[in-house]
C-alpha cells in the first residue's frame, strides 16, 4: 500500500559549482575566507554560484569564470561530470526571513598555469594534500561534506 504524501512546503535552494583544482603534485587548491565570510577562517574551494545568464552555459565555463574572479589568470581543464554533492545553510537570511540554502555540486579539474592572484573574497591561499591534514581544522559544513564524499569515492 501506498503511503500519501506529506504535501509540505517545497525548499528552495541557490546552486554553487565548486572545484577540486589540482595540481601536477597532487595537491588542490583552497582559498582561506575572510573572518566575517562565509565560512568565517575556514578554507573555501574556488567556485561560485550560477549568474542569471548563464542558465544555457556549459557548468564548465561556469566553474573557469568563477576560478578566474577569484584567482586571477589561472588556466585549468575542467572535468564534465561533478564528483560530489553537499548542502550549506548561510547565516544570513533572506528577503522573506529564511535562511538562504545552497546546494553545492563538485566538480575535479586540473590545474595547467597562472600565478594565483586571489580576489577580495580570500585572504589567503594554499596547495593542500588532502590525505595529510585534519580535513576539520581546514573546512566546515558543505565544502566539508562534499571533500568527504569526494576522497571516499575515490579511496575505492
Amino acid at each position: 500500500m501506498l503511503k500519501k504524501c506529506n504535501m509540505s512546503k517545497k525548499d528552495s535552494y541557490q546552486v554553487s559549482l565548486k572545484l577540486i583544482l589540482k595540481n601536477e603534485k597532487g595537491e588542490i587548491l583552497i582559498l582561506r575566507d575572510r573572518d566575517d565570510g562565509t565560512f568565517g577562517g575556514f578554507y573555501d574551494l574556488p567556485g561560485g554560484r550560477i549568474d542569471t545568464d548563464e542558465f544555457s552555459v556549459d557548468f564548465r565555463d561556469i566553474v573557469l569564470r568563477e576560478l578566474k574572479e577569484e584567482t586571477g589568470n589561472t588556466q585549468a581543464i575542467i572535468n564534465k561530470e561533478p564528483v560530489a554533492l553537499a548542502r550549506h545553510q548561510f547565516r544570513k537570511l533572506d528577503e522573506q526571513g529564511r535562511p538562504v540554502r545552497v546546494l553545492y555540486v563538485f566538480f575535479t579539474g586540473q590545474y595547467l598555469s597562472g600565478d594565483i592572484v586571489i580576489s577580495e573574497e580570500h585572504t589567503d591561499y594554499q596547495w593542500i594534500d588532502l590525505e595529510n591534514i585534519e580535513l576539520e581544522k581546514y573546512f566546515t559544513s558543505g565544502i566539508l561534506e562534499g571533500i568527504q564524499i569526494y576522497l571516499n569515492k575515490n579511496s575505492r
